[in-house]
């Protein structure tokens, strides 16, 4: 199984859109490339090219439906009920149709929906991932206070590096730790795989409800 973790960006802002690969052995996430600076056609070939060695599974950090109406969709209400439960900050959560949102969101739901016309050889499934909250949901009280400044804190994310190895995420390079959002690259992949996974299990997961919100959501 190859899983991808996506930590997205607005259309406009290739610059901030990271993509990772991992391949599934011996019950570890093996570190396989990383890509960044990318447009939406450059994921779309990776995920072909991953396709067709093995079966896909992508998180992808960035709102894949919203709430007809506005505001909160209940996964968002209920995400963030749950982290504010461990001590993380509610804001971290944002309405896909926010205005700082809006797209991000555009973004998000454009492109899972044209991974669904690929050419592939193995099966792709497709899961909605918070990686702040991948991160925050799997470390003790003590260790709170790393998710809460890795965004800012060059020596947090070096330390989320650590955690994520010995989360089994195997070989990842040392630069991982420059920016955070190669760091939320690589938890989006670990949120998916514990997703996927059937041995392992998410630490949240509100099922899709199509025809609107077609996507689990999970951290």
């Amino acid at each position: 199984m190859r899983v991808i973790g996506i930590d997205l960006s607005g259309p406009s802002n290739h610059k901030d859109t990271v993509l990772t690969v991992f391949e599934l052995q011996n019950d570890q996430l093996n570190f396989i490339k990383l890509m960044s600076n990318i447009g939406d056609l450059d994921i779309l070939k990776e995920i072909e090219a991953q396709s067709h060695l093995d079966e896909v599974v992508i998180g992808i950090d960035a709102p894949l439906s919203y709430q007809d109406g506005g505001g909160d969709r209940l996964g968002d209400k209920l995400l963030r009920q749950f982290i504010v439960s461990f001590g993380m900050k509610p804001g971290s959560i944002m309405p896909p149709t926010l205005n700082r949102m809006v797209y991000l969101t555009l973004r998000g739901i454009k492109l899972s929906r044209e991974i669904g016309y690929l050419s592939t050889s193995y099966p792709i499934s497709i899961v909605e991932v918070h990686p702040g909250a991948v991160i925050g949901s799997r470390l003790s009280q003590e260790e709170l206070e790393y998710v809460l400044s890795y965004k800012q804190s060059l020596s947090a994310r070096s330390w989320t590096r650590n955690w994520l190895g010995e989360q089994k995420l195997t070989k990842l390079p040392v630069f991982i730790d420059e920016e955070s959002h190669l760091i939320d690259a690589c938890a989006a992949a670990l949120g998916a795989w514990h997703w996927k996974d059937p041995s392992l299990q998410p630490k949240w997961s509100i099922p899709a409800n199509p025809p609107l919100h077609p996507y689990d959501y999970c951290c």
